[in-house]
C-alpha cells in the first residue's frame, strides 16, 4: 500500500496556491527586503525605486521617520535619529560601555536591564527601534506584492547569541511579522550562491557589513548547506572604517575639542562618502565646512588602506580561526563569496584574496546576496516549493553544558553541531535521600563554570529519595532552528520533570564570544589538569562521606580499636591531599584508605547478608533462581 502524504503545519495542499512571503537583511547600516517573483528572488523597491532602506529611524515631532528621510536629519537632529541600532540588540544597559564608540544618544535612568534611549517622542529601545525598520520593509512588500505576507525569514549575524536572536524576534512580532525562521547571514549568502553556481564543496563565506563581521566556513553538498565552523566580530564593520576615516580627518585638521554629535555625524557622512568613491578612484578630495570647523584635503587609496589595515587583519585572524575549527586547510576553499557593502572596498578585497590565495567571487551583489537567500528559503518555508526544499544547517557558535559536581562542565551540546538538535544525557544524586536537583545551564568551552557563561538556573523537586546514585535524571538540551535553547529535566522513576526556555535579558559583550574561544584554547592545558583535579577531589569527597556513614553505622561493632585508628590515619591523609593540587597524590590517597577499610567493607557485605538471609534457607534462593 502506498504511503500517503500530509504537508508540514503551514505548508499549502494546492500546488498551484503561491503564498506570499519575504526574506528581510536586517542590517546594522542598511536593510532590504525580497522576494521570489516569477521563479526568482529579487529585492524589492519602495516607491521611488530604492531597493536599500538605510537602518535609520527619527522620532520627529509629529511623526516617525524611517530610512532616507531620516539620514537627512541624522547631522542636524542626532540625539533623535538612531542608527546602528543591531548593535543594541539584546544588550543590557551594563554593556553600552563595550560598544566601542561615543554614543550622541542620552540613555533613559530606570530599573530595567534593557536600555532605552531618550526622544523626543518617548524613551524607545533597540527592539521598538527595529520593528520601526521592520514595518516599513514589511509595508513595501504588502505595496508591491499586492496582498498580506504569510511571513517572513529575517537574517541574524552567525554570532548572535540566545537574546540577541530573542531581541530580533521581538522586533517581528512588533512589526506584525509571522517569523518562519531566523538565518544566519552567511547561510543566506550560500542559499544564493548554491543555487546560483550549484558548486559543490567547501566554501567561506566572508561578511563584513557596516556593523558586524561574520566569517563561515560552509561545506555545500547535493543542496544540503552545512555550516562547518564560525567565527567573527559583532562589533566590527565598515561604520568603524569610516570612523579610522572621521578620526584621521580630525586630526589633518588640528582641531583639538571634544566633536559635537552633529560635527560628529558630518564627518562620519563625508569620511562614508570618501570611503566609497576609493573603491573606484585612487584619489578623493575632501570638504567639510560646518559652523566652527572647517577643513579641505584629499585621501589617497593607499592612505586609508593604511588607516583601515588593522581592522580587516582583525577579521582575516578570525577567517584563521575558522578554518582551523572546522579542520579546513586554506588550500581546501574552493570559493570565497564576499556579503556586505563594506566588502567593496578594494583593500578588504585584496586582503582576503591575499589570505585564501584566490580571487573572491563578487557576481551577485554584496548588499542584495542576503536578502535574496533569505527569501529562497522564505518561498521554500511557506510551501511553495514543498518537493525541493532546500536542508539549512546551521550551527550553535559555543557549546551548551551543565554544571557538575566540583563546579565542573559536563558538556552536552559541542560548538558547531548543526541546528535543530536535541540531546539529552543521565546524571544521578551525588548524596543519600536526594529529592531535588539544581540544574545551571551554561555555555563556553572551559571546564570550569567559573570560566563559562551562566544561561540560566531551575530544580526539579519532588521526586522520591534514594541512595546516592541510584536516581536517573535525563537532562534534554533542544536549540530550535533559530537557536533559541530549551533545557528539561525529569526524574526517570517517577516521572517529576521541569523545563526552562532560556531566553537572557543581556547579550554577550562585543568580544566575549572571541575571547572565550581564544582562552578556551590558550588554557587547554591547565584547564584539561584542573577538571581531573576536581575530578579527584569529588571522589576524595564521595569516599570520605560514604566512610564517614559507614563508620557511624557500625563502624565500633565491626572494628578494634587498632583499626578504627589505622582508618582514621587513612582518611586524615586523604583529607589533608585533597585540600591541595596534586591529583595524584589524592589518587594515592584515595587508593591508601580503600585498602586500609578492605577488610572492614568485607566484613560489613558479609554481615549484611547474613541479615538479609535472617529466617531463610540457602535453597529458598537457589529455589528462585530455578524458577
Amino acid at each position: 500500500m502506498a504511503l500517503l502524504q500530509i504537508s508540514e503545519p503551514g505548508q499549502t495542499t494546492a500546488p498551484h496556491q503561491h503564498r506570499l512571503a519575504v526574506g528581510i537583511d536586517l542590517g546594522t547600516t542598511n536593510s532590504l527586503v525580497a522576494s521570489v517573483r516569477s521563479g526568482e528572488a529579487q529585492t524589492l523597491p519602495d516607491s521611488h525605486g530604492r531597493h536599500i532602506l538605510p537602518s535609520v529611524v527619527r522620532y520627529a515631532e509629529d511623526n516617525i521617520e524611517v530610512g532616507d528621510a531620516a539620514v537627512e536629519h541624522a547631522v542636524v537632529d542626532p540625539s533623535n535619529t538612531i542608527v546602528s541600532v543591531k548593535r543594541l540588540m539584546g544588550r543590557a544597559a551594563s554593556d553600552l560601555k563595550s560598544l566601542g564608540k561615543s554614543s550622541p544618544y542620552i540613555f533613559a535612568t530606570s530599573e530595567s536591564m534593557v536600555p532605552k534611549i531618550q526622544t523626543r517622542s518617548g524613551d524607545v529601545s533597540a527592539v521598538e527601534v527595529s520593528a520601526e525598520i521592520l514595518k516599513t520593509l514589511k509595508n513595501r512588500a504588502v505595496d508591491t506584492l499586492g496582498d498580506e505576507l504569510v511571513g517572513a525569514v529575517i537574517t541574524v549575524p552567525a554570532y548572535f547569541d540566545d537574546a540577541q536572536r530573542q531581541a530580533t524576534k521581538d522586533a517581528a512580532r512588533l512589526a506584525g511579522l509571522n517569523v518562519l525562521r531566523l538565518l544566519n547571514e552567511p547561510t543566506a549568502a550560500a542559499v544564493a550562491y548554491g543555487l546560483d553556481s550549484g558548486q559543490e564543496g567547501i566554501i567561506a563565506i566572508y561578511d563584513l557589513g557596516g556593523g558586524t563581521f561574520d566569517i563561515s566556513i560552509l561545506r555545500l553538498r547535493k543542496g544540503v548547506f552545512e555550516v562547518l565552523s564560525t567565527g567573527g566580530d559583532s562589533a566590527l564593520g565598515g561604520d568603524d572604517f569610516d570612523h579610522a576615516i572621521a578620526d584621521w580627518i580630525l586630526q589633518q585638521s588640528g582641531y583639538n575639542q571634544e566633536p559635537s554629535s552633529s560635527l560628529v555625524r558630518l564627518l562620519m557622512k563625508e569620511a562614508r562618502a570618501a570611503k566609497e568613491q576609493l573603491a573606484a578612484v585612487d584619489v578623493v578630495s575632501i570638504s567639510i565646512e560646518a559652523d566652527n570647523f572647517s577643513w579641505q584635503g584629499s585621501l589617497s587609496a593607499s592612505q586609508m588602506r593604511e588607516l583601515i589595515e588593522p581592522m580587516i587583519k582583525k577579521t582575516i585572524m578570525a577567517c584563521r580561526r575558522s578554518l582551523r575549527d572546522a579542520d579546513i586547510a586554506v588550500e581546501d576553499v574552493l570559493e570565497v563569496v564576499m556579503v556586505g557593502g563594506s566588502t567593496r572596498t578594494l583593500a578588504v578585497r585584496e586582503m582576503v584574496g591575499e589570505f585564501f590565495q584566490r580571487d573572491p567571487l563578487v557576481s551577485i551583489d554584496p548588499d542584495k546576496v542576503v536578502a535574496i537567500g533569505a527569501a529562497l528559503q522564505a518561498d521554500v518555508l511557506a510551501g511553495n516549493k514543498p518537493d525541493n526544499a532546500m536542508l539549512l544547517l546551521d550551527v550553535i557558535p559555543l557549546s551548551l553544558g551543565i554544571e557538575t559536581m566540583g563546579g565542573l562542565v559536563e558538556k552536552i551540546i559541542s560548538r558547531n553541531t548543526p541546528i535543530p538538535v536535541a540531546k539529552a544525557q543521565d546524571f544521578t544524586t551525588y548524596k543519600d535521600g536526594q529529592t531535588a536537583m539544581a540544574v545551571h545551564v551554561v555555555q563556553g568551552e572551559r571546564e570550569l563554570v567559573d570560566d563559562c557563561r551562566s544561561l540560566a538556573r531551575f530544580e526539579l523537586r519532588g521526586f522520591p529519595p534514594h541512595v546516592a546514585g541510584a536516581a536517573r535524571i535525563r537532562v534534554t538540551y533542544q536549540v530550535d532552528a533559530d537557536g533559541l535553547l530549551t533545557v528539561s529535566a525529569r526524574e526517570q522513576n517517577s516521572g517529576v520533570e521541569a523545563s526552562v526556555d532560556v531566553k537572557p535579558s543581556y547579550g554577550l559583550t562585543d568580544t566575549e564570544i572571541e575571547t572565550m574561544l581564544r582562552d578556551s584554547m590558550d588554557h587547554a592545558t591547565d584547564d584539561m589538569r584542573m577538571r581531573m583535579l576536581r575530578e579527584q577531589q569529588v571522589e576524595a569527597e564521595r569516599v570520605i562521606e560514604a566512610l564517614d556513614a559507614a563508620l557511624q553505622s557500625d563502624g565500633k561493632e565491626l572494628l578494634s580499636v587498632q583499626e578504627q585508628d589505622t582508618i582514621a590515619q587513612a582518611r586524615e591523609q586523604l583529607v589533608n591531599a585533597k585540600a591541595g593540587d596534586d591529583t595524584e597524590s589524592i589518587k594515592s590517597a584515595i587508593k591508601q584508605l580503600e585498602s586500609a577499610c578492605a577488610d572492614y567493607v568485607a566484613r560489613r557485605m558479609n554481615t549484611n547478608i547474613r541479615n538479609a538471609m535472617q529466617g531463610h534457607t540457602v535453597d529458598e534462593y537457589a529455589g528462585n533462581d530455578q524458577e
